[in-house]
């Protein structure tokens, strides 16, 4: 079981910081806003997803928020690296920044699955 919660927090943590701690401190840089202009989006879609992507983070990191908050906050996440990852392709390309955005898929689901594993006999 520690084993379980130390791969869980690990994972969640590498997302939390991500997804919530560094858009947080870089979203208003111009270095950003020329990312979200770059893919076609309008500059209030990243502010959007700012204040989104540090809800969801929150969610995943208090212990006592309900779980389906946090299900939602799991699939709010994985839409946001499917898309990340078109807009990519549709605007690059087949370039890394295309694949970037699975390999923190691939570090939500494992976040996912030990969150489901460290959670499964409590109701």
């Amino acid at each position: 079981m520690k084993k379980d919660k130390i791969i869980f927090w690990v994972a969640t943590t590498i997302i939390a910081l991500f997804e919530g701690v560094m858009p947080a401190l870089t979203s208003q840089t111009e270095l950003a806003k020329e990312g979200i202009r770059h893919l076609g989006y309008p500059e209030y879609f990243g502010n959007a997803l700012v204040v989104f992507k540090v809800l969801g983070v929150l969610a995943l990191i208090t212990p006592k928020v309900p779980k389906l908050i946090k299900e939602w906050a799991y699939g709010g996440f994985a839409f946001d690296f499917l898309f990340a990852s078109i807009s990519y392709f549709a605007v690059e390309g087949v370039v890394f920044l295309s694949f970037f955005p699975f390999i923190f898929l691939g570090i939500l689901a494992i976040s996912y699955i030990y969150y489901h594993k460290i959670n499964k006999n409590k109701i």
